[in-house]
């Protein structure tokens, strides 16, 4: 593997100015010590910014770059003005409430959107100081949703990964950013994004389909000619680290002075950053309705918790340090007695040894957000039980849930099935303990941080593998090359050109797609010179091809084959067909387009067609579901069948496509040059019939008969324009 570069907002290191003493501290965040050990088995560069602005630390740039070039970080200057309101700003205000669900927190300022761009694009500036070809670019969680496609804007061919360790909300939440398509656009850039639990793959999956149009298969979505992978990555914990720490005679001393502190009291314990998504009043709430409940457990058990600093100087976070004071004191007011405190209050960050003491000695982990994207302190607790002693109560609102079920899951909004499950966990046999805590143990144990990344990094390189065979036809500058010659020496060529999505764009309303100015002009070059037989092979109805089409020498199919229209020949059947049976199908299409918005239904002259590009694409892919299963019903006795298209379901008569209409053309005549292109499902009949001797091409990605293929109805244009110049130039 070539170079790992990993960016994140903040270095693994932070860099504090105390008078003119510059302190470089490490950094405590869980991405940073989570893959510490990672990075440091790759050849790695860490970018991400240091904390500091460049006028704090003018005159001593190099210094400061020098020593973070020796643990190969490499950092990203962001103006103070910026630092506040891009990550203050944006980031905090904006994207953490909105996506963990607090709208009602949520502030929508374009003047902060704009420092987010530019923070953006700061890292883009320093990324592309520092990459190589070959490097794997990674890049990390909310700060940087823009990020993926600066890179690829100006390294097509780059490898980026992104992950977001925070949630992805539902589209009905997310659809409520104004900015939604810029962060979508910026996401999908990335070759694979990770998320924590499927439920995040579903949302962003849904809004990408919602918003943008774009569909996912399999967990891919293909976005300009270029397929992107989404997928679950559950984060793991250094397990080791913990589990070895417990032994260590630093943290054997904490267990004994907090023990001697809290007698024989069972001790429920609970940490998290103050921050208004981890429930902790309502965790405190449960507390007091526990012992109101029980008051049998009165100087039996001590809930220490710990509120780490979090954003101080945000008016939630005053607000909410305001409220958790008051509640802690009137709890304690209360229920406690001379000798006992109910809730041992801690408003402080907490020293690695203390920490692990404390997920040691505790009984209970009380661990209850609202939302959140993974929570790794859930991890982190079970890790360190060795003895396999004590029980975890955990939010279902948290994606550690997902893989913790041995846990207590509880509702953090329900105050009274907490409480239970404190008085359950108090009173759980420990045989059961130990039991419930070796299985997340094991699992800990193989999925943990290392073996995290390494899957992420796996399933990056197997979505690069995908895109080389998807690739792999590509009409290279040397394939096209050779075509070009040997339509140069051709005397008699036939072209068969689908017309939607391959000469015109595809568009969401049929009506949209009349040719302009620049397609009438090429197919008028392409049929005046005598070479050339042009034939245009659309699933449209004739009297449209005619009227858009009229006074070029061209030759058409229309309706997928059953029409052909051949020089200056009136339109003819390729064969006899019915259409009575459409007065049986119609009403059921029109039940469908009644209960489906944005559907409508196209007759043709021996088929019906049942669009759906203007339908929701959650409710189109139900509909399209049902619709189908009817048909196959009344198919039994009907001589027709269903044809996919792009967006749409056509009903025609059995036995009739363009590769059957195609040979019309192909085996008439002794062609020295074939070449075929389309773009959906139905063209594919016409590359199954073009001899081996002749050319076929897809427009876009995916399974093909076609032998090459190109990005766009652009490249096509391209391709023909530069046939017709070559050989006009060469006269």
């Amino acid at each position: 593997m070539n170079r790992l570069l990993i960016v994140s907002n903040r270095l693994p290191i932070s860099i504090e100015k105390t008078e003119n003493k510059l302190d470089f501290k490490r950094s405590v965040g869980g991405l940073a010590t989570g893959l510490s050990s990672f990075y440091k088995s790759y050849e790695s560069l860490w970018i991400g910014w240091p904390g500091i602005t460049l006028e704090d630390i003018e005159g001593r740039e190099n210094e400061v770059n020098a020593r973070l070039k020796s643990e190969n970080f490499y950092p990203v200057y962001i103006p103070q003005q910026d630092i506040e309101n891009y990550y203050e700003g944006f980031c905090n205000k904006t994207v953490w409430p909105l996506f963990h669900y607090f709208t009602q927190y949520t502030k929508y300022d374009d003047f902060t959107w704009r420092s987010y761009e530019r923070v953006n694009e700061a890292f883009f500036e320093v990324i592309m100081k520092v990459f190589k070809p070959g490097d794997t670019i990674w890049v990390h969680d909310y700060h940087l949703m823009l990020l993926p496609k600066l890179i690829r804007e100006e390294i097509p061919d780059a490898t980026i990964g992104f992950f977001l360790h925070i949630p992805f909300p539902s589209f009905e939440v997310f659809r409520l950013l104004p900015w939604r398509k810029e962060i979508l656009n910026g996401l999908l850039g990335a070759d694979l994004i990770g998320f924590h639990s499927f439920d995040y793959v579903r949302h962003f999956n849904s809004s990408v389909s919602r918003i943008l149009g774009y569909e996912s298969t399999f967990g891919q979505i293909t976005v300009d000619n270029r397929v992107t992978k989404v997928d679950t990555f559950p984060m793991g914990i250094d397990y080791d680290r913990f589990t070895s720490a417990v032994s260590t005679p630093e943290v054997q001393e904490e267990i004994k002075e907090i023990r001697n502190e809290v007698g024989e009291r069972k001790i429920i314990f609970s940490i998290d950053r103050l921050d208004y998504t981890k429930g902790i009043l309502k965790r405190l709430e449960s507390f007091d309705l526990f012992l109101d409940n029980n008051p049998e457990y009165d100087e039996k058990v001590t809930l220490i918790l710990v509120a780490v600093p979090s954003r101080t100087g945000v008016e939630q976070y005053e607000l909410l340090k305001k409220q958790l004071d008051e509640l802690v004191g009137r709890i304690n007011g209360q229920h406690g007695k001379i000798g006992w405190v109910p809730v041992w209050y801690l408003y402080q960050f907490l020293p690695f040894r203390i920490l692990v003491a404390l997920y040691n000695i505790a009984d209970i982990a009380l661990i209850t957000p609202l939302r959140d994207g993974m929570n790794l302190i859930a991890k982190e607790f079970v890790a360190s039980k060795l003895d396999g002693k004590g029980v975890l109560i955990l939010s279902e609102m948290a994606g550690a849930a997902r893989e913790m079920g041995e846990a207590i899951i509880i509702n953090p909004n329900d105050k009274e099935e907490v409480a239970n499950a404190l008085k359950e966990a108090l009173t759980m046999p420990e045989e059961v303990q130990i039991e419930n805590n070796k299985m997340m143990q094991e699992r800990l144990r193989r999925y943990n941080v290392v073996r995290w990344a390494e899957d992420f990094m796996e399933g990056l390189s197997t979505i690069k593998g995908i895109q080389q065979e998807l690739y792999g036809t590509k009409l290279t500058y040397e394939r096209k090359t050779r075509l070009i010659e040997k339509y140069l020496k051709s005397k008699k060529r036939l072209l068969l050109l689908d017309y939607d999505g391959t000469l015109t764009p595809f568009v969401k309303k049929p009506t949209k797609a009349k040719p302009d100015a620049e397609l009438l002009e090429m197919l008028k070059c392409l049929t005046q010179n005598t070479n050339n037989t042009i034939v245009i092979i659309s699933g449209r109805d004739k009297e449209i091809l005619e009227k858009w089409l009229r006074g070029l020498k061209l030759e058409m199919i229309a309706e997928h084959g059953v029409w052909l229209k051949e020089k200056e020949s009136m339109w003819q059947m390729i064969e006899p067909l019915r259409n009575d049976w459409k007065e049986e199908i119609r009403p059921l299409l029109e039940r469908y387009v009644d209960r489906t918005p944005g559907a409508l239904i196209e007759e043709k002259d021996f088929s019906l067609a049942w669009h759906y590009r203007q339908v929701d694409p959650e409710l189109a892919l139900i509909r399209a579901g049902e619709l189908k299963a009817q048909l196959l019903d009344l198919f039994a006795n009907l001589n027709v069948a269903v044809l996919e298209g792009n967006k749409v379901i056509e009903i025609k008569n059995v036995g009739i496509n363009k590769g059957k209409a195609a040979l019309n053309w192909i085996s008439k005549d002794t062609w020295d040059f074939i070449l075929a292109i389309g773009d959906d499902v139905t063209d594919e009949d016409i590359f199954a019939v073009i001899p081996e001797s002749g050319y076929s091409i897809k427009v876009g990605l995916g399974p093909s008969h076609a032998k090459f293929s190109v990005k766009s109805f652009r490249e096509v244009r391209s391709l023909l324009t530069e046939l017709e110049e070559i050989e006009s130039d060469k006269k």
